[in-house]
């Protein structure tokens, strides 16, 4: 499943990779978005560093992703936006943390903005 593998390469603590970020995101752990089990990371808080923002993406989002990149091979932020309107809604960072959970799995390669390409 691919929730045992996000877990067993991405635990609390370790940093997601993000193209242009400002600072790292981090992993904190399993908890709940959207009324579903969801890995929540923190994104840096510029104006009180030591108080993180937090924010999440299902693990249903996260298959749903993963499922889009074996199929065709690539993985947008169009059909991002399309395909996980609640996520999406929450900001872009969703995406760019999904591609970088599939990176960090050996899955994907960030292409260029708004896409990341199958290993």
């Amino acid at each position: 499943m691919l929730d045992n593998r996000i877990r067993a390469a991405a635990p609390p603590g370790t940093v997601i990779p993000k193209p242009y970020a400002r600072g790292p995101f981090r992993v904190k752990g399993d908890g709940m978005r959207r009324r579903q089990p969801a890995l929540i990371y923190t994104i840096p808080n510029h104006r009180y560093p030591r108080q993180p923002h937090e924010k999440g993406v299902t693990y249903a989002e996260l298959q749903a992703a993963y499922a889009e990149l074996c199929d065709t091979g690539h993985l947008t932020l169009d059909w991002f936006r399309r395909a996980l309107p609640k996520s999406y809604a929450e900001g872009s960072c969703n995406f760019t943390t999904i591609g970088g959970l599939l990176t960090l799995l050996g899955e994907a390669a960030y292409q260029g903005p708004g896409t990341y390409t199958k290993r």
